[in-house]
């Protein structure tokens, strides 16, 4: 059954390799990443990763290799639990599987990590309808499953940030911190996807897909662990657990 969700940001910089001098600047949330990502493998050794692509919905199977290369380093990751399968994407493999790969490989071994991908432009009903799915395929089945959802809050926070400064970011970012904090799908599933398209927030869809499953699953209670923005991108990290 589903028993567990995770949050979790996806800046390339949570990867010490990648980032250089603002390793230190970053350490709070990569801890916060770690800790997160430790306590759901604690939870739930099967896991499904949920992140939004341009390339749309696919599913991305265990034993799927990719490095960050196109980030700026050759790191490479892999998705466990592929049992002696490898497909290798290289530096095609998207982003939010990347963090997931570097969150699972310092979570423990014997991990089983699955990626469902949509694409960010993904509408309400059919993010609803995926994380529903994904739900009741878990519930079918006797082990524990987690879900790992990656993706970033708005990008236009400060006058640095990618998209630059928008000030509705604020008031977005801070629903989804207080829906979060109080394990509630309700204000994740009403995100407009049209102000997420305008404010850059990646995770948009990927939250949507979050609060079907939650929806499907029954009742969760759990933490918001950590919310900033450094470079003007909200990033997120959260557990949940079901009552």
């Amino acid at each position: 059954m589903l028993s567990v969700i995770a949050v979790l940001p996806q800046p390339p910089l949570l990867v010490p390799e990648l980032t250089g001098g603002a390793a230190v600047e970053t350490e709070a949330l990569r801890e916060a990443c770690r800790a997160t990502a430790a306590d759901l493998a604690a939870a739930a050794r099967t896991w499904i990763v949920v992140g939004a692509d341009s390339g749309g919905r696919r599913s991305v199977e265990p034993g799927t290799t990719g490095t960050f290369a196109g980030y700026g380093r050759d790191v490479p990751v892999v998705l466990p639990g592929g049992e002696g399968r490898i497909d290798d994407e290289g530096p095609g493999l998207p982003l939010p599987l990347l963090i997931a790969g570097w969150a699972a490989a310092g979570a423990g071994t014997d991990l089983r990590v699955r990626g469902e991908l949509v694409g960010p432009d993904a509408g309400v009903a059919d993010c609803l309808a995926l994380g529903a799915e994904l739900a009741d395929a878990a519930g079918r089945g006797a082990e524990d499953v987690g879900l790992l959802v990656v993706g970033d809050g708005a990008a236009r926070h400060s006058e640095r940030s990618p998209g630059g400064f928008d000030g509705r970011a604020e008031a977005f970012d801070g629903v989804v911190a207080a829906a979060l904090d109080a394990a509630d799908p309700e204000p994740l599933a009403a995100l407009d996807p049209e102000l997420a398209r305008e404010l850059w927030a990646a995770g948009r869809a990927p939250w949507q897909v979050l609060a079907g499953a939650a929806r499907a699953a029954g009742t969760w209670s759990g933490t918001l662990r950590h919310t900033s923005a450094p470079y003007g991108v909200a990033y997120h990290v959260a557990l949940w657990n079901r009552e």
